[in-house]
């Protein structure tokens, strides 16, 4: 019986890695996520073992390189009705595994991405080059982690990771990946006025302050909050030089007194990318950025949205 077992195992790694040669991806494929896919039959059985050996972690002492050495991957290309979410439950992994090894930023990534990797053992990956916000999130905040250093060879490239066995998103990770949350549009300031009731310090006049001012040197890179489309750009009297991000859920983003615009309308801009520049156009006392966070044309206080665990 034992034997007819290790014979089956080994005709199904055989057959996996001639699907991975013939297809030049270097990694066994997965054709259809079913049982009677040879692959993909392979592939449960080494998520069954891996998860086996997670959940014991604590009782048996496994170091986290010893279950590095039992990662295999998998490649597959998924169907125009497959989402993160059902493609985690369909291979017994955790979607922040899949999300991080395949550097997804955020939940609706899926859709432009191609083929994708399946990794056997549940974890977090954090590339050794961060480059989305929940990358940089992700490196910030488990540098300490115990974890190992793997390298996978990819069509044109190679990636090195941080592999962290049996890691899930934190909370904040989870929202930011969701697409809920937004991150500071600029990497270092200081609050000069918060959202809310006050004496404008230009007309000294009392009204409600819909956003927040945050001071910083004139030039100073200024970053769309999340991704979005650009849909107005200009310069008026009160906001000086000015632009306005639309995002998902009704949200809308704008940014004011900049001393230069660097995008253009009807652009699609990415969380992070440079937008502007700080400056003091239009009605301002001093070099800052005024911005504003509005959800159904409804003013809200940006304070309560924006990220600052990690995003520098």
């Amino acid at each position: 019986m034992k034997k007819t077992a290790a014979a089956m195992v080994l005709l199904l790694s055989l057959v996996c890695r001639l699907a991975a040669e013939n297809t030049g991806m270097g990694f066994p494929v997965i054709s259809r996520l079913d049982l009677r896919d040879i692959g993909f039959k392979q592939y449960s059985s080494d998520v069954e073992l891996a998860r086996q050996r997670v959940f014991n972690l604590e009782r048996t002492g496994e170091r986290p390189d010893a279950l590095a050495e039992a990662l295999t991957i998998y490649a597959y290309t998924p169907l125009k009705t497959d989402t993160l979410l059902s493609l985690a439950a369909r291979c017994n992994i955790p979607y922040s595994t899949l999300a991080t090894l395949n550097r997804l930023a955020h939940l609706s990534s899926l859709e432009t991405a191609g083929t994708l990797l399946l990794p056997s053992v549940p974890g977090i990956f954090i590339p050794g080059h961060p480059d989305s916000d929940l990358e940089r999130l992700l490196a910030a905040t488990r540098s300490t982690e115990a974890g190992s250093r793997i390298t996978l060879t990819l069509p044109g490239s190679k990636e090195t990771f941080q592999f962290i066995p049996g890691a899930d998103f934190t909370p904040t990770e989870r929202t930011f990946f969701l697409h809920t949350g937004f991150r500071y549009p600029l990497q270092s300031f200081k609050l000069t006025s918060a959202f809310g009731p006050r004496v404008n310090p230009v007309t000294g006049a009392f009204r409600v302050h819909q956003g927040l001012d945050l001071a910083a040197p004139t030039g100073t890179q200024v970053f769309a909050v999340r991704a979005g489309v650009v849909t107005e750009v200009g310069e008026d009297s009160i906001y000086g030089k000015y632009v306005i991000i639309r995002h998902a859920e009704n949200w809308v983003s704008l940014y004011g007194h900049l001393s230069k615009i660097e995008t253009v309308l009807r652009s699609a801009v990415e969380s992070g990318s440079v937008i502007g520049r700080v400056g003091s156009t239009g009605q301002s006392t001093g070099p800052h950025l005024h911005f504003e966070l509005r959800q159904n044309g409804k003013a809200q206080d940006p304070g309560k949205y924006l990220f600052k665990e990690g995003i520098r």
